[in-house]
């Protein structure tokens, strides 16, 4: 049985699903912001063992902890859904013991083979590490500053012509008086205009800026095991302000993408890269300079990939269904 973690609105398992229907594997999907409504669930141990049983009340499908042999923890969000509304508190409350006990639970089936992990996801999110261990590979980043003092910033900017800003983990957010969705894109800042901007800018946040660097083009490369699916981002044909500073806003602006073939030294770096950070499976995002030289941005640890797979045919889909249906020969190769 493959257990996927995840939520409703997620497309990217729906390709996978069918494809291990199709090879006639069991497959359980865990919707976990419907916890409480759209599952009954039982974990125990006694003397004689230990195990845990979930049930999907509008499917009927079943999964014990025991038939498990891969996990895939797409995006799993806190359980939101409640059958009986309480007072806040008690729903609150509610709500809090149920991701209490998710968060257990992903905990307690964390040495399962898995794509994406509670146990090394959150670790390899961070920035500053992703830049440490990309730089003890012997490749190159920006360089990088996080501060909540403007001196700081003043000082690192002053450095370069142009910096960029970007977001650490929240790049967008939701109004919801307004019911509108604001997104922070990566933004390219003369170096010489930050004397001008307010202290508080500064100190009731923390900035993150990098040098900027000149792109002949991009890269997503997104890596499955040891297979690459790598597309190129042709960002630098677009305005500006239409994505050429942050590709992702340029999917309405005539973004070009195509099927790029990966040079063995970027492919070896990517898999002792996953090696070090201890994943299977990353999203990289990188540039390549007007001199050809390839510079590390960062890598997802459960990146989006679907849109690549259907704007080029990478069948990304597929190597994810292999490694999580040859997930038992894979723990005995280890």
């Amino acid at each position: 049985m493959i257990l996927i973690i995840t939520n409703k609105e997620d497309t990217h398992p729906t390709p996978v699903i069918r494809q291990l229907n199709e090879r006639n594997i069991p497959v359980f999907r865990l919707n976990t912001e419907a916890l409480l409504t759209d599952y009954q669930f039982c974990w125990q141990s006694d003397t004689d063992s230990m195990d845990f049983h979930i049930k999907n009340i509008q499917t009927g499908l079943e999964v014990s902890g025991s038939d498990i042999i891969a996990v895939w923890e797409r995006r799993p969000e806190k359980p939101a859904e409640l059958s009986v509304q309480n007072e806040p508190e008690i729903n609150r409350h509610n709500l809090a013991e149920a991701l209490g006990f998710l968060q257990f639970l992903r905990y307690y089936i964390k040495d399962l083979f898995s794509i994406g992990s509670i146990a090394n996801d959150k670790i390899a999110s961070s920035k500053m590490l992703q830049l440490k261990i990309a730089r003890e590979l012997g490749f190159r980043t920006p360089d990088s500053c996080f501060s909540n003092q403007k001196d700081d910033i003043l000082k690192f900017a002053s450095r370069y012509e142009n910096i960029v800003l970007k977001s650490i983990v929240n790049d967008c957010i939701w109004n919801e008086e307004k019911g509108q969705e604001y997104v922070f894109y990566t933004r390219k800042i003369a170096s010489d205009s930050l004397a001008d901007v307010p202290e508080e800018s500064f100190s009731q946040t923390v900035s993150f800026v990098q040098n900027y660097i000149e792109k002949l083009f991009e890269l997503r490369i997104t890596v499955v095991m040891d297979r690459f699916f790598a597309c190129k981002i042709d960002s630098q044909i677009l305005d500006d302000d239409k994505g050429k500073f942050d590709w992702r806003q340029g999917y309405d602006y005539g973004l070009k993408y195509e099927i790029y073939d990966l040079p063995p030294t970027v492919a070896d770096f990517c898999l002792r890269y996953l090696e070090r950070m201890n994943l299977h499976f990353g999203c990289f995002d990188m540039i390549v300079t007007p001199e050809n030289e390839y510079v590390f941005l960062e890598c997802n640890p459960n990146g989006q990939w679907l849109w690549i797979e259907e704007v080029t045919g990478l069948n990304i889909s597929g190597a994810i269904t292999d490694v999580l249906s040859l997930a038992d020969n894979l723990i005995l190769q280890k």
